[in-house]
């Protein structure tokens, strides 16, 4: 199977380096509360930590 990725030395100079995601703790996002309001293009959804300590994201 032919593979179409250029691995060579020059390739790999020409390429950009990743840029890594924002990490943020969520202790800091949620400053002591169990819920937040997250705008996001107009849209209003909503973070809560649940009772078993997970993350649910909802519209």
């Amino acid at each position: 199977m032919d593979h179409l990725i250029d691995d060579s030395p020059a390739a790999a100079s020409e390429r950009q380096p990743v840029a890594l995601p924002v990490r943020v703790d969520s202790q800091a996002l949620f400053e002591g509360q169990r819920e937040l309001i997250i705008q996001h293009r107009g849209e209003e959804y909503r973070l809560r930590i649940t009772r078993h300590d997970k993350l649910i994201l909802t519209k």
